[in-house]
């Protein structure tokens, strides 16, 4: 299979074709383009690629200008940082869509995905305007304010007061910075789409921190991370290797 990256920044066009190489060595990677300027540029001329992963915010504006002066016949598997809203919005018009920070495990599901369809057909122009105009009439916002459950009382948690989430036994549990425990009748990914990335991130498939309750980063085996917290979290908490150069970059933006 060939891809091609539309990516303008490094750490995050390097970890996935990372990751592309980890899931399947036989995968090349036709070019890296970070910039609608030099997108326009390659996909004027004929390609021989099988898919594009194209984030939408690149160098010189938004990938979807590029739309408006080429018309691409390649497969494209978005990829974004938006929240809920324009989740919903790729979700409403059909087109395929990986959330950042880019999880390997859904990127292989994607990839799988592409490989099984009979006839893989390029995002068409309707389908553009339709995720263009959805991402314009809805207001950016996140969640505020979670009603919990503890023993057989619920109350609200502000968000603001939550250090850490995670999965227990199929549950999502939150830990306040009180070292308090209570469930959320969700799922994690639902939840991670609620929240703010600017201060939640979901380190691994169990769990999301927020950036306060981390004390400190340790380096551990094969490039993986362990994160120490406050409060103090009962098990080890392990960043893989493919996460932990997004998830530094987080913790330094």
């Amino acid at each position: 299979m060939k891809v091609i990256i539309v990516e303008d920044e490094i750490a995050a066009s390097e970890n996935l074709a990372y990751l592309l190489n980890e899931i399947d060595s036989a995968i090349e990677i036709v070019t890296v383009l970070d910039s609608v300027k030099n997108a326009v540029n390659y996909f004027s001329k004929p390609t021989d690629a099988d898919l594009v992963l194209m984030d939408i915010h690149l160098a010189d504006g938004v990938s979807f200008e590029i739309f408006e002066q080429v018309e691409l016949n390649i497969p494209i598997i978005f990829t974004t940082a938006y929240d809920q809203y324009a989740i919903k919005a790729f979700k409403v018009n059909s087109i395929d869509y990986l959330l950042k920070p880019i999880d390997q495990e859904e990127l292989s599901d994607a990839l799988t995905k592409f490989r099984n369809q009979k006839a893989p057909t390029s995002t068409s122009s309707n389908q553009i305007e339709g995720l263009l105009s959805l991402l314009n009439t809805q207001k950016t916002s996140y969640k505020s304010t979670y009603l919990v459950t503890s023993k057989n009382e619920m109350k609200p948690v502000a968000t603001e007061n939550i250090a850490m989430l995670y999965i227990d036994m199929g549950v999502i549990k939150a830990i306040t910075f009180d070292n308090k425990k209570y469930s959320i009748d969700s799922k994690l990914e639902d939840v991670e789409t609620e929240l703010n990335p600017k201060y939640f991130y979901r380190v691994n498939r169990q769990m999301i921190l927020q950036k306060k309750a981390i004390e400190s980063i340790e380096f551990y085996f094969n490039g993986k991370l362990i994160v120490n917290t406050n409060p103090l979290f009962n098990d080890r908490i392990v960043v893989s290797k493919a996460k932990a150069t997004a998830f530094k970059n987080w913790m330094n933006s």
